[in-house]
């Protein structure tokens, strides 16, 4: 019996709902698969618990998660405390402090959802996004704060080690997927430093990967593709910034964000990857019942899939696919279903 060690950070706003949600799903899957199971150790480190001790991970905390085998996130983000603190306060320090520098987020149209294009069945995506520099590297800062001269300077930090090895893994990931495509996202016509540089190590890296096909669009053009050409995408690789905002443009066209999951992956496994469905703490329906579980189900799945355990990931797939067909759905994506309910039926179709 394989017991995998998952660190749970439900977090804020609906993480923890849909986190419950989705360790019940992982333990209805240990039981009706068997061979592994899940030892898993909660941390309360949210919004209410920096308001009361000045910090969200306290002291020894990265080193005590690096020994989970995985890290299954929920959302960070609360109305008493500014954004940029909570993002700096929890997940960027997980994401940048254990390496997790390739961020894979699936884009496709669920059996029995609608998206809002036409042709919306032609999604079927997979955005990397480099997840250690680029905008969000925390590079620059402010002087003369509050007087009429005040200066902030936010600098994008590109390495060549950092472009290079989130470029391979994006070609390994095209290379193992039947179009074998993928497309560059980039702004290299205004930003001619760091941009250029992700441009010609594309080009460089792509020599080794001859069965890939290629193309580079910008990333204001390749937002009109998606809309108006899902089918001529594949997977995409860009940057921090760029790839953080097509991604919730992906998910809203695949029908919500209440469906779309994410991986942050630290591929040499060094350190533990983390999970976490990118749809944030939502405050307007916390506590409501309601949010949507099935993008963190998705994400227990790549979970799963990472772990080593890819029938069971592949079994729960199956399961969640049945339940959207189904026409049992939240608010988010037409419906009147609980977050309970559509659990239950989960779990339901897990144990035939």
């Amino acid at each position: 019996m394989k017991t995998y060690n998952i660190a749970a950070i439900p977090g804020d706003g609906i993480g923890t709902e849909v986190i419950a949600a989705g360790l019940e799903i992982l333990e209805g899957l240990a039981r009706r698969l068997g061979g592994f199971n899940f030892d898993v150790t909660h941390y309360p480190w949210d919004s209410e618990y920096y308001l009361k001790h000045g910090h969200y991970i306290p002291d020894g905390g990265l080193a005590e998660i690096s020994k989970a085998d995985a890290i299954f996130f929920g959302a960070v983000g609360s109305l008493k405390v500014a954004d940029h603190i909570s993002l700096w306060g929890l997940r960027l320090p997980i994401c940048q402090g254990f390496d997790q520098y390739a961020n894979v987020r699936p884009a496709r149209v669920l059996p029995g959802v609608k998206s809002p294009l036409s042709n919306g069945q032609a999604i079927d995506w997979v955005i990397v996004r480099e997840n250690s520099e680029g905008e969000y590297s925390g590079s620059g800062g402010r002087v003369h704060q509050g007087l009429p001269i005040e200066v902030a300077t936010e600098v994008s930090t590109f390495t060549r080690v950092g472009v290079e090895r989130i470029h391979r893994f994006a070609f390994e990931l095209a290379r193992s997927r039947p179009a074998k495509h993928l497309t560059l996202v980039t702004k290299s016509n205004a930003q001619r430093h760091g941009m250029v540089l992700w441009d010609e190590v594309f080009a460089e890296v792509a020599r080794d990967y001859p069965d890939v096909r290629t193309n580079r669009e910008l990333v204001d053009a390749v937002t009109t593709t998606m809309v108006l050409k899902p089918e001529k995408l594949d997977v995409i690789v860009a940057t921090n910034l760029h790839a953080d905002i097509l991604s919730d443009l992906a998910a809203a066209l695949s029908g919500s964000l209440g469906i779309a999951p994410t991986a942050n992956l630290n591929p040499d496994r060094s350190f533990p990857s983390m999970f976490e469905p990118i749809h944030g703490s939502a405050f307007d329906i916390t506590g409501k019942g309601i949010a949507n579980p099935i993008a963190t189900f998705w994400t227990a799945a790549m979970m799963l899939e990472h772990l080593g355990e890819r029938k069971a990931g592949e079994h729960l797939m199956r399961a969640i696919e049945e339940v959207t067909a189904s026409g049992l759905h939240t608010p988010d994506l037409g419906g009147t279903a609980t977050t309970r309910q559509v659990t239950d039926a989960v779990l339901e179709v897990i144990s035939r």
